[in-house]
This record gives structure tokens, C-alpha cells and sequence, in this order.
């Protein structure tokens, strides 16, 4: 049934994600955490596990349209390797507590900035 739960949550996330142009993790990670009583830390993971695909698929469609610098692309991608190592050794080292309210924080100032563009 959990199976079943985590794609049912994905689908959900990624169609509220699509129409409020937000991150799907925004809204995945808490539903993993909360829904079917995954770890913080196996939440944050099975989500950025989700974006490869996804990340693909639209780096692949924008290009389509012109709208990605490769340049840009080639720089940022040869870099990812030492966030995602720094985060991981982060992620392994601090409390399922520290990592669910840095996750809060985040996600407060992510809402923070709605409300801010809502009324600009």
C-alpha cells in the first residue's frame, strides 16, 4: 500500500507543484515525512532522487526553446558534485530534528516569498 501511497503523493505534488511553480520537493518531502512516516533524511533523499528525471526531461525541453546557456549549464553541473557531497556528509551528521527544522525555515521562507510576489 505504501507504494501505492508514494505514487499517488507524487502525482499529487508534482500536478500542485506544476500549477504554483514551486519546487514538487516543497511539497513531497513534508508528505513522505508525515504521510508514510519516513525519516527526514530518507524523505529529502527520495526526493532529490525524484528531480533527476524530471530535471532532465525539462533541461531537455528548454533547450528546445533556446532558453538554456550551456555555458552556464557545464558550470553548474561540474560543480553540483561538491554540494551534493557536502550535503550528504551534512545530512548524515545532524539530527532528524535539525534536519526537519531546517527544512521548516526553508519552507517558510519559500512562503514568505509568495506572499511577497503576491502583492508586488
Amino acid at each position: 500500500m505504501s507504494e501505492l501511497a508514494a505514487i499517488a503523493i507524487g502525482f499529487v505534488a508534482g500536478i500542485v507543484a506544476g500549477l504554483l511553480g514551486v519546487g514538487g520537493g516543497i511539497l513531497f518531502v513534508p508528505a513522505l515525512a508525515l504521510l508514510l512516516d519516513k525519516s527526514q533524511l530518507h524523505a529529502e533523499a527520495t526526493s532529490l532522487l525524484a528531480i533527476i528525471p524530471v530535471a532532465i526531461v525539462g533541461a531537455w525541453r528548454q533547450a528546445g526553446y533556446g532558453n538554456v546557456r550551456l555555458g552556464d549549464a557545464l558550470v553548474i553541473g561540474a560543480l553540483s558534485p561538491l554540494g551534493v557531497v557536502t550535503g550528504a556528509v551534512v545530512a548524515n551528521n545532524v539530527s532528524d530534528r535539525a534536519l526537519e527544522l531546517g527544512f521548516a525555515a526553508l519552507s517558510l521562507v519559500v512562503a514568505a516569498q509568495f506572499v511577497r510576489r503576491a502583492f508586488n
